[in-house]
């Protein structure tokens, strides 16, 4: 497909995004918080579901919310043309109808090798102001205003993505920062996200055994300057959102299809590192160079996530494994408060919202618990007949959460 890159007009919409909103993957602030209140703590097909609405195709990108507009993006088979139109979903917030639909690229079955895991929409979209962007792995990113118009594609950053794409972009001011680690090349770019123009490419400069992965950067303020934190196969490393520059980097061995997104808090950067050698680390991201030996407060190999993310609330760290061992943590120590089994196998990420953590298996079974050093189990739900494949993590708006299974979005409100 030919490079479509044009100038962006200045663009003024009713439509646009607002501090309420849940705008990227894991909310405003990454982290899987909400500040939605009353929202249902139980729920079924026949209990606190305000709608269902059907999505044609598949995709794992969880929603995104900006004012009374739901967007998510999906994978919609072309059988004729052995291909998939890589679309665009906007819905009604109020009663799940669908307001439009644009489909933005077009991806051949044979162009990208794709895990029974995976799909071919798996990045989460990003709202900001008067705009969309999506992102499709190596097939292209893109900028879409709140109605649907396209105004910029950039289908440039080649690489050979194992399984898919999953990593989505995180923006910094004009920067979005992409994490593109496939098998033949590993690179980080920062796009002008007004244009799409190509502003800087990183290299990774280590070389694991295995360097695919599908990351999502986090940006930090580590004093006063910005961090973009992005693992990757054999390693995290901060660069300087606005030029690329390396900041940082923490070297963890041969660490793969590394998934989860680092989280902020108490001053420490929380990384997980992927397949192979799995483990959680804790870092002080306050050094320069090779910090590895020097900036690691604490690092564990017990229960940990190859998949979900991390969530802390208040001083605990809080994690769910691929095989669905939830365990408490001491956020500063690294000290597990509690370890219990939770039914089924996990791949998207816990939620804290309204006073409870939210945890969703893969067939859309969700464990209610709530905070603390000492296990404390609220509910488990359920919709369907457990058969629907769930991986998409939780977005919230209003008083409602936002379910995505392989079929169906959900509202479910008290």
């Amino acid at each position: 497909m030919r490079t479509r890159l044009t100038a962006v007009l200045v663009f003024t919409s009713s439509l646009t995004a607002t501090a309420g909103d849940w705008t990227e993957f894991r909310g405003p602030q990454g982290d899987g918080h909400s500040t939605a209140i009353n929202l249902p703590r139980q729920w079924s097909e026949t209990e606190n579901v305000t709608w269902k609405s059907a999505i044609e195709g598949t995709g794992w990108s969880s929603p995104v919310t900006a004012g009374d507009q739901i967007f998510l993006t999906t994978a919609v088979p072309v059988a004729e043309e052995d291909r998939h139109d890589l679309k665009v979903v906007c819905l009604s917030a109020a009663d799940g109808q669908r307001i439009w639909t644009t489909t933005v690229f077009q991806q051949d079955d044979g162009a990208v090798e794709m895990h029974r895991k995976n799909s071919p929409a798996s990045a989460t979209p990003i709202v900001e102001g008067d705009f969309l962007y999506v992102h499709f792995g190596s097939q292209g990113t893109a900028c879409l205003d709140l109605s649907g118009k396209v105004i910029w594609k950039n289908d440039t950053l080649k690489y050979k993505s194992q399984h898919g794409n999953g990593g989505c972009p995180a923006i910094a001011q004009q920067t979005m920062i992409i994490c593109c680690d496939g098998r033949d090349a590993r690179f980080v770019v920062g796009l002008d996200k007004t244009t799409g123009r190509q502003i800087w490419r990183t290299e990774r400069e280590l070389s694991p055994s295995r360097g695919f992965s599908f990351c999502t950067p986090t940006l930090i303020k580590v004093d006063g300057q910005w961090q973009a934190v992005c693992p990757g196969s054999g390693g995290v490393w901060a660069y300087d959102p606005a030029t690329g520059r390396q900041i940082w980097r923490v070297a963890y061995g041969e660490g793969y299809s590394v998934v989860p997104r680092p989280i902020f808090a108490h001053g420490l950067i929380y990384v997980c590192s992927g397949f192979g050698d799995s483990q959680v680390f804790a870092i002080d991201p306050s050094g320069t160079g090779d910090i590895t030996q020097t900036h690691v407060k604490w690092q564990s190999k017990k229960g940990i996530p190859k998949s979900p993310s991390l969530l802390i609330v208040g001083q605990e760290l809080y994690m769910v494994d691929d095989r669905g061992i939830a365990s408490c943590r001491d956020a500063l120590s690294g000290e597990i408060h509690w370890q219990e089994r939770f039914p089924g196998a996990f791949s998207a990420s816990p939620s804290f919202a309204d006073g409870v953590i939210y945890f969703q298996n893969e067939t859309g079974e969700t464990t209610v618990i709530k905070p603390g050093q000492t296990f404390q189990l609220v509910g488990r739900n359920s919709l369907g007949d457990g058969k629907l494949r769930t991986f998409a993590s939780f977005a919230f708006i209003d008083n409602s959460i936002l379910l995505r299974n392989e079929t169906y979005v959900y509202r479910l409100t008290k």
